[in-house]
């Protein structure tokens, strides 16, 4: 699909980071675009800076997408404001950290991150895959992440429920490429594997668990922070839990400015994929290094040895690689 002027395409996860972008940049291609999101303030937010054109239609929905019949109430309200019986693009890019341990498992916030990141996917696929089906040509995206190839944030971070969810995305859209093939050969799927993009993902993360920003975490969230923080040997003695509170949403604040990789970079390069009719994108420099190394040190990649081999080559520095599961 290398022209997507005229094309329908829906994007979760629309109101904030690379959705955002997604949506502003197919608007700006000519696209028409329908967003979902859980927070309607946001997503008024993309809608402002998208700006579609007369006769272009840019709609937004509010949606868990976690909930299959939220998704298919989505589905509905898109077929009904768009005037349409397809679509052309999906983009189930919505996602949360959250849920790092199982042996300390809170069932609740791991299920909840599992939901979003992993049934979001397949419930979008459900409810709109007979809408693309029904396009002269339709292409599925789905946002899986360098921890759906590689388990890990590094020594010392928990991190399953995410990764669990990213390898299945990973894994689903790979095998769903055979099934269109042969049941339906003019729609497409990509499976996207970004790095660290610059996004709101830690400072959301707290939000959808109804948690609040990292600045407002509990004090047994702050003591998890503590230990974690001291275990890698950060002197943190003298700091109070208002302290780490700040450090924490400072850090997810540097997570979003600071990241090798913008979400507008990010959607370039994912649409730019989409057009070149690529079924694997990777996304960022960190995820292509992160991509050759394990491959080539598949059981070294949980080592400290590979953190060393990844940070020589530029990533994930000491200090930089906290992320969501510090809120």
């Amino acid at each position: 699909m290398e022209d997507f002027n005229g094309k329908i395409a829906v994007v979760t996860g629309g109101g904030t980071g690379m959705g955002r972008e997604l949506v502003c940049h197919l608007i700006k291609a000519g696209a028409h675009v329908a967003m979902c999101d859980l927070f309607e303030e946001n997503m008024l937010e993309t809608a402002h800076l998208a700006q579609p054109g007369t006769g272009q239609r840019l709609t937004s929905h509010l949606c868990d997408v976690s909930n299959e019949a939220d998704v298919n109430r989505f589905r509905d309200e898109v077929v009904e404001r768009h005037e349409t019986d397809h679509i052309n693009l999906l983009f189930n890019n919505a996602g949360i950290g959250g849920g790092g341990t199982f042996v300390n498992i809170d069932r609740e916030e791991w299920e909840r991150t599992f939901g979003v990141c992993w049934y979001g996917v397949y419930y979008g696929c459900l409810a709109f895959m007979p809408l693309l089906i029904a396009s002269e040509e339709g292409h599925v995206v789905n946002t899986s992440s360098v921890n759906g190839f590689w388990a890990s944030l590094g020594p010392g971070i928990s991190h399953t429920s995410y990764c669990a969810a990213k390898f299945a995305v990973k894994g689903f859209t790979e095998s769903l490429m055979e099934d269109l093939r042969l049941n339906a050969p003019h729609v497409k799927a990509s499976v996207v594997m970004p790095g660290h993009i610059g996004t709101s993902i830690s400072l959301n993360t707290g939000k959808v668990l109804g948690r609040g920003s990292p600045g407002q975490m509990s004090a047994e969230k702050v003591e998890e922070m503590r230990a974690r923080l001291e275990s890698r040997g950060v002197p943190i003695s003298n700091m109070t839990d208002d302290h780490i509170r700040e450090m924490a949403e400072q850090q997810a604040i540097a997570f979003r400015d600071n990241a090798p990789t913008t979400a507008a970079q990010a959607a370039n390069i994912i649409l730019d994929g989409v057009r070149a009719g690529r079924w694997r994108i990777l996304v960022g420099d960190d995820a292509k290094v992160l991509d050759e190394v394990v491959r080539a040190n598949p059981e070294d990649a949980y080592t400290e040895e590979f953190m060393d081999r990844i940070r020589a080559r530029g990533h994930m520095a000491m200090g930089g690689n906290l992320r969501q599961e510090d809120n």
